[in-house]
């Protein structure tokens, strides 16, 4: 098959390409810019475009397929050269339905912690021995890649509720037609696109409605979940609820507890714990015994950059994380802080996103940082000149937080000259960002050469 990605420097693109690629396909793509780390992959494998910028030349009239990437615009004039050589035109979500309609379809879905939770699964299926493909929208242990394509006869897809391309405004797990669904939870979110809650909320409600059979898996501690499933009386679907299961912490370390099992785990937080529950039930579905998932589970040691530990000495913990929505934020700071009790708590928050960096969202942030001893919000000023000289105050950003000791830096100098300035005994920091910090390293800011 001959096959050209628009736009393939994407986190997912350029991952499709290489698997491509490494299926012996015949596989080109172009970008008008490309960065680390798709720029190093794409040219380890021979697929870096020659030229950044659009050329409906690479076009040609033999190729089987045009695989089309959000950051293409509708009038790109590669896509329009495709079609008017009727060449077979897909967003990245519609090809991949495409390739596994044979197999069956295990997809993840929620506002949160669903590429976790596809993580956990991927590591659980190939610590059974199970042949399977899979979509994923970060790095995870063991896998070289985050995107393959073979014959294998299950594929686990970490299912987006973004929009699917430039031409095709439907969220991506529309597509994906599952046979397994997890849903983790529901918070607004992606304002561009959802400007109010219920028309963010409306494609999980099709995504459900569509399901008439199969396992419906979903978390009960969810309203907005349990709302939507409620109604669900189908003879061929099964629906099975999950809540948080009992644990333990001791000495730092999380132990889960399962009738007669116990399970000590890397990862920690109620949200991770929940995350492990309902993919406990999708690979019960699948067929992996529950000890043998157990097993599996005390060496996960996460996704990447979800809290991933930075520093961990008895005296400093410190955790990278990607945390930038209202509830994936609440979650990391509300799991370092009941991990570690007996440490001082230090959250910094940067806001990164066209959501977090709307005035009219950041109300939906109230209190998400109040477990945190000492608790900062990053604003870098290139992005708020993106957003057209846009200006925060204190008083604006606490006043959204709820938080009145909250503070507050648009500057990566004075933020790198804050952090080394909060002693205690023993801290735990725990640093969220979509970003880059202003270009600040990581190891700058808490002085640690």
């Amino acid at each position: 098959m001959r096959v050209h990605l628009v736009a393939v420097g994407g986190a997912v693109m350029h991952n499709l390409a290489i698997a491509l690629h490494k299926n012996g396909h015949m596989v080109t793509g172009s970008d008008d810019v490309i960065f680390e780390p798709s720029l190093s992959r794409l040219s380890q494998y021979g697929l870096l475009p020659s030229e950044f910028g659009w050329d409906p030349g690479r076009i040609q009239v033999d190729m089987d397929a045009v695989i089309v990437g959000m950051h293409a615009k509708v009038d790109n004039p590669e896509l329009i050269r495709a079609k008017e050589l009727s060449i077979p035109t897909y967003s990245f979500p519609a090809f991949v339905f495409e390739q596994s309609k044979q197999k069956l379809r295990v997809v993840v879905a929620g506002s949160h912690g669903k590429t976790t939770c596809t993580a956990m699964i991927m590591h659980v299926l190939a610590h059974a021995g199970l042949r399977f493909d899979y979509l994923v929208g970060s790095s995870v242990d063991g896998f070289e890649d985050s995107v393959r394509l073979s014959d294998a006869p299950i594929i686990v897809l970490e299912g987006d509720e973004y929009l699917s391309s430039p031409f095709d405004l439907r969220p991506k797990f529309v597509w994906y037609k599952p046979n397994v669904l997890m849903l983790t939870g529901i918070a607004w979110d992606h304002i561009n696109v959802f400007p109010t809650k219920e028309r963010y909320v409306a494609p999980f409600e099709q995504l459900v409605a569509e399901m008439t059979e199969g396992t419906l898996v979903y978390f009960s501690g969810d309203a907005e979940l349990r709302r939507i499933v409620g109604g669900q009386f189908k003879p061929s679907l099964i629906v099975k609820p999950y809540e948080t299961p009992k644990y333990f912490v001791s000495n730092g370390r999380t132990t889960v507890v399962h009738e007669d099992l116990q399970a000590p785990l890397l990862i920690f937080g109620e949200h991770n714990l929940q995350n492990l529950e309902g993919v406990r039930l999708v690979c019960a579905q699948l067929g992996v015994p529950t000890g043998q998932f157990f097993e599996a589970m005390t060496s996960f040691a996460g996704a990447g950059r979800r809290l991933q530990p930075l520093v961990d000495t008895p005296s400093l913990k410190v955790f990278k994380d990607f945390a930038h929505s209202p509830s994936k934020v609440a979650a990391s700071v509300n799991a370092v802080a009941s991990q570690y009790p007996d440490h001082h708590v230090v959250a910094v928050l940067e806001l990164f996103t066209f959501s977090s960096l709307n005035p009219d969202f950041l109300p939906q942030y109230a209190n998400t940082l109040a477990p945190a001893g000492t608790a900062a919000v990053f604003v870098d000023p290139e992005a708020l000149r993106r957003k057209g000289n846009l200006q925060f105050t204190q008083v604006q950003i606490r006043d959204a937080f709820k938080r009145p000791d909250l503070l507050y830096f648009d500057n990566p100098t004075a933020l790198e000259a804050f952090v080394p300035t909060i002693k205690h005994q023993k801290m735990a920091f725990v640093l969220m960002s979509s970003g880059n910090w202003g270009g600040l390293a990581m190891d700058r800011l808490l002085g640690m050469d």
